[in-house]
Formats: structure tokens, C-alpha cells, sequence
């Protein structure tokens, strides 16, 4: 959309407001096409390991329209229509379904019948189904349904109203009537599961974009009613890459890297003993500089990892692995790129520093500051009703399988911060800790978000995981006082996922704050210069004490079961829980007591704060 009403950014076009998302502009409601509406619009994006990762050529971003310029520029990109098409007017209220025909170029519909021409208003209600199908409620069924003393077979006029009553409220004070024939229903019962297969309506298989000429799907799923700003209309499944340089050396490590990158990798992969195999083998070799035999050689190390760890083959797929070894590279000049360059800095320790502070540089083995890095988000799909359910994704093209899909790159700067992992070894093997997570771990796997959460966690939640991502909320909360930036405009990246036992892959023990945004909020600098000593010390040691109380408590200190299926324990709003963008795994998993502790688990900082307490207590004692 590029006219001076109907303008989105472009991150929008992934998500909110991605393929299958609807957004309402000035009193209209639109949904997003699939990307056949793109044509060959679009800017190419490059990201070689998500592509790999989905199984596509490549990306594409919704091209930018200069300020102003809008109306010289044909369209290019996403397309969007108009959904729902019952529309009603606010004074008269008659509903009119209205049809493409109708539509004039910038102008919104308005009821010729009224002398002021008001502008016509979506119904609120639509109806979907599990599968992702979206259709407008056949309203005229609706009114006639069953109605006392009408036959709607001989009903032949399509006028129909919609009314309210000021004499009850809810769904029951919402009527639509048919104007010839005067039958009519109200709203009341409308959203029940069973609300249209008990009228003997069913699902059509269809989306709102798609032309009369598009085959349609036999769809056996019930078709529900629901408000079409309601939160489960729409979930996209989202995947983001930090784009790190493929080296170009000659060692060992660098040809493994270019070699498990490469286009045709995923496809020798699926079919080692294939037809085409050993000519996909001789490509790859030759592309990538290496000999036949040391891409056999992967081939067969990455078969024996997965027949010795089946339960981690999605590792094979996790970009967070090729992120670790970037970020704790021994000489970060080697991995360094226009896009990605870091920098290793150190905590400022020096000898006279408290025991408190002392404690809290040994559980830390390295800080990186990320003067720039480029961060590319893809929109594979979206369902509907339920999250997370991967075998009803709709393709971001249903027609045919995608080949690339709509993504926005994105620019920014970060702190990494990597963990002594022998102290977090020994923390998390400690009965209490395991016992604690455990539960959590129970709770996880009779989860609907268990799909999307173990490609986070890996196939065990660890009780490091769930610790450095309190550790890592809290952060950006405290990083919103200190740095400037707004929490919304702060991402996190969680690295420490778990791996089957005999995975060759290493532990991961860090975490990584960084914005990235399409606006003036991706490099204003002060988010690194909050990672350079003592700023970052300063800041740990604020967060800590800040995790220590909430204003809930003890309710929030004290609960056993927070957020759907009890994946949180203590944490919410008013002290650990973010925005939804600033989350990756959308604010579950969370849990303060593992870093403060309390009379039943050990916190991973319980010994800083203890010493903490015992040094201000020393400091009011001398005073």
C-alpha cells in the first residue's frame, strides 16, 4: 500500500501485518495477499543460512517509496484487499457486500443512500478455521436461518441491516435483519465452536485474496466465528538470522563452514544415495574449493550424528550454533565483515575492586560489543486459531511451494556476554536446581508451544536456559533506564541450547542483547557504550538487585505456575515480563528465583548478592 492513507512500513510486511494478517487503516480493514501478488517486485535479500536453514533460494523485501513520491510509483510488492467485504453504514445501517468493481483508487467505500455519505465500516466478525481459511460470515444465511413464519427460499431480496438495541448488552444487542422479508437474528451464540456447522454452513477452503478462478481445497474442519482483531486470527511464524561473514580461509574450519552453507548442501543431505548425489557431491566440492573426499567425509560425520543423537537432529538446522562460534572467536578481526563487526572488552577489574564484584567478573568469561550487525527476518507462514500447530501452516504462497519468501533486513549494535561455563555446570547439576527445572520441563511438554520452544531450548530445557533468559529480560529492562532505548526497540538471543548426547556441537552459555530496527533506533551508539567497562558492571549489578522485589510479590516471588500451561514461575509485568518483539520465544520460560535464589533453590548470583548485602551492611556500620 503506498497512498497517503494506506501506508505501512516495511517491517510490517513480514510481520504484524505479514501474507494472511489483516490491518486496519482510518476505519478500514484490509488483509495481505499471498506473495504471487508481489509479481517480480521486491528487493533481493541475502542470507545464505536461512536460506539453507528453509529449504529456499532466497528473500525479497518490500521495495521502499520515497516521502511523497507515492503517487508517481506504480505498485510493486505485497498486495492487499479489502476483507471483510460486509460493510455497514454507522447512521443508516444498511450492510452492503461490497465488490472489487466498486472500488475507486484511493477512496474509501461510502452508503450512497445517506445525504452526508459516511463512510462504510467493516463488520466486526469473520469466520476461520484451524486449517487457516478466512471467509466472510454468509450474513443472509444468518438472518434467515430458522426465522418464525418465513420460508428464506422465497426470499429473493439480498438488503440486509444491522442493528442495535439499547435494551441489552453483549452479542445479544447485535441483530441483522433482512429489510424485505423483515427475518432476523441477533448475534447471541454466534461465537460458539459449533455456532455455524450446527446452520449446516461449513468451510469453503478459501482465503480472501484468492480469485474465483483458484482452486479450492476441501476443507472438512468446523468453521469459527470470530472478532477479527481477536489475537488468535492470526500467528506468524517468524525465523530471524544474524548474518555472520562465511570465512574464506583455508583451514579446516572454514571449509566445513563454507561447504554445511552452501545451496546444495540441504539436498545431498536428504538424499546421500540419491540419483543425483555424486554430482551434487562433485558441485559443492568444486564450488567450495574442497576435494570430493572432504565433503564425503561430512556427509558421513553429519549421518552418524544423527543416527547418535536422532532426538537433536533439528541442531543440524540452528543458526545459533554458527552465532556462538562468531561471537567467541579467540581473534574477532577473522570473523569481522561490513556487517558484522565486534569487538572483545573487557569488565574494567581491578584490584581494589569489593568481593561482590569480584564474585560477579568469575561467573562472566567474555564480553563482545557489537558495533554493527545485520539481522535478516523471514515470514515462512501463518496459522490460525492455535499457534505453533507446524502441520496446518499456510505457505506464504498455497498454491505452489514458495521458492523465497518476504523478509527485511535490519541494522543495529549489541553486547554479547558469554558465561564461565564451568561455574554454570556446576550450578545446574546442584538436585535442587534439576528438581526446580524439572517441573518446568513436565509443564513444557504437554504444551502447545512446545514445537517453537524446543527450537530454542534444544530437545531438554536447561536450567541455564531459563536462568540467562530471565538474566537476559532483565537486562533489557535495566538497559532501557540506562542506554536511552525503549525495551520494544531491544531484541534478546537466548545461546544456551541443549544438544543429545554424542552431539559434536559445543555448550553454549551467553546471551546477546541488540537492537535492530529500521529506524533511527538501529545505531545511535549507546547500547555498545553500555557494554564498555564499568557501564556493563553497573548494570548487572543494578538488575540484580532489581530482580530481588516486585511489586507483586509475594504472589509473584511465591508462584509454582504463571502464563499459559504454567511455563513461567516467578515473573510478570511489573518486574521480568517484555514486549512480545523483544522475546523469542514469546515471554515464557522465565523465572527471577534462579538468580536471586531463595530458601529452596540456589541463585546462579545468590553468593554476589550475599556478599553484596554484607558489604553495605559494613558501609552503615562504619558510618
Amino acid at each position: 500500500m503506498k497512498d497517503n492513507r494506506r501506508k505501512i512500513r516495511r517491517t510490517q510486511t513480514v510481520s504484524p501485518f505479514g501474507v494472511g494478517g489483516i490491518i486496519d487503516l482510518r476505519g478500514e480493514s484490509f488483509v495481505a495477499a499471498d506473495v504471487r501478488s508481489w509479481g517480480t517486485g521486491g528487493e533481493a535479500i541475502e542470507s545464505p543460512r536461512l536460506a539453507r536453514k528453509l529449504g529456499v533460494s532466497g528473500f525479497r523485501a518490500a521495495p521502499a517509496i520515497p516521502a511523497g513520491k507515492a503517487q508517481y510509483v506504480s505498485r510493486v510488492g505485497p498486495g492487499y484487499v479489502r476483507f471483510p467485504r460486509w460493510l455497514f453504514c454507522p447512521k443508516c445501517r444498511r450492510m452492503i457486500y461490497w465488490v472489487a468493481t466498486r472500488e475507486e483508487k484511493d477512496k474509501a467505500p461510502r452508503c450512497g443512500r445517506c445525504s452526508d455519505s459516511p463512510q462504510l465500516a467493516p463488520m466486526r466478525f469473520i469466520q476461520v478455521c484451524r486449517d487457516g481459511h478466512m471467509v466472510d460470515i454468509d450474513w443472509r444465511r444468518w438472518a434467515h436461518w430458522q426465522a418464525e413464519g418465513h420460508d428464506r427460499r422465497q426470499c429473493q431480496v439480498k438488503e440486509l441491516k444491522f442493528t442495535t438495541s439499547p435494551d441489552s448488552s453483549g452479542l445479544d444487542a447485535l441483530r441483522v435483519n433482512c429489510i424485505a422479508c423483515g427475518a432476523g437474528r441477533s448475534l447471541e451464540g454466534i461465537t460458539d465452536k459449533l455456532a455455524l456447522r450446527r446452520r449446516g454452513v461449513f468451510c469453503p477452503g478459501t482465503h480472501p485474496w484468492q480469485d474465483e478462478d483458484d482452486e479450492r481445497i476441501d476443507c472438512e474442519e468446523t468453521p469459527r466465528v470470530i472478532q477479527r482483531g481477536a489475537s488468535n486470527v492470526y500467528f506468524p511464524v517468524i525465523h530471524s538470522a544474524i548474518e555472520i561473514p562465511l570465512p574464506d580461509g583455508g583451514d579446516d574450519e572454514a571449509a566445513v563452514l563454507r561447504v554445511t552453507t552452501h545451496s546444495m548442501w540441504r539436498r545431498v543431505v536428504g538424499a546421500p544415495d540419491g540419483p543425483v548425489a555424486d554430482a551434487l557431491i562433485e558441485f559443492i566440492a568444486d564450488d567450495c574449493e574442497v576435494s570430493v573426499e572432504f565433503v564425503q567425509n561430512l556427509l558421513q560425520q553429519d549421518a552418524a550424528d544423527r543416527s547418535a543423537a536422532p532426538a537433536d537432529n533439528g541442531a543440524a538446522d540452528d543458526l545459533s550454533i554458527g552465532e556462538w562460534a562468531a561471537f567467541t572467536s579467540p581473534d574477532p578481526r577473522s570473523v569481522s565483515s561490513r556487517d558484522f563487526r565486534i569487538a572483545q572488552v573487557g569488565l574494567g577489574s581491578r584490584q581494589d575492586d569489593p568481593p561482590s564484584i569480584a564474585m560477579l567478573h568469575q561467573r562472566i568469561q567474555r564480553v563482545v560489543a557489537a558495533t554493527r550487525i545485520r539481522e535478516v527476518r523471514t515470514l515462512e507462514g501463518f496459522t490460525r486459531i492455535e499457534a505453533d500447530d507446524r502441520d496446518r501452516l499456510v505457505s506464504v504462497n498455497p498454491v505452489t511451494r514458495a521458492k523465497w519468501l518476504p523478509a527485511v533486513e535490519s541494522y543495529g549494535e549489541g553486547i554479547f556476554i558469554a558465561f564461565d561455563d564451568d561455574a554454570l555446570c556446576a550450578w545446574e547439576n546442584s538436585s535442587g536446581v534439576r528438581d526446580w527445572v524439572g517441573r518446568m520441563e513436565t509443564n513444557l511438554g504437554s504444551s502447545f508451544q512446545q514445537d517453537r520452544c524446543r527450537e530454542r531450548t534444544g530437545p531438554q530445557l536447561l536450567p541455564r536456559y531459563v536462568m540467562l533468559h530471565t538474566l537476559a529480560h532483565q537486562l533489557i529492562r535495566q538497559l532501557s533506564y540506562d542506554s536511552g532505548y525503549n525495551a520494544a526497540s531491544l531484541r534478546e538471543r537466548i545461546y544456551a541450547r541443549s544438544h543429545a548426547p554424542g552431539s559434536r556441537h559445543p555448550a553454549q552459555s551467553g546471551v546477546f542483547v541488540y537492537t535492530a530496527a529500521g529506524d533511527s533506533e538501529g545505531t545511535l551508539g549507546g547500547l555498545v557504550r553500555q557494554g564498555q567497562p564499568p557501564h556493563l558492571t553497573d548494570t548487572l549489578v543494578r538488575l540484580l538487585e532489581s530482580a530481588q522485589w516486585c511489586s507483586q510479590d509475594p504472589l509473584c516471588s511465591d508462584s509454582t505456575g504463571r502464563s499459559l500451561a504454567n511455563l513461567n514461575r516467578a515473573a510478570c509485568h511489573a518486574c521480568t515480563l517484555l514486549p512480545e518483539t523483544s522475546c523469542e520465544i514469546g515471554n515464557v520460560l522465565l523465572d527471577r528465583t534462579l538468580l536471586i535464589g531463595d530458601g529452596q533453590v540456589e541463585g546462579f548470583f545468590r553468593s554476589v548478592i550475599e556478599a553484596a548485602f554484607e558489604e553495605s551492611a559494613a558501609v552503615v556500620e562504619a558510618s
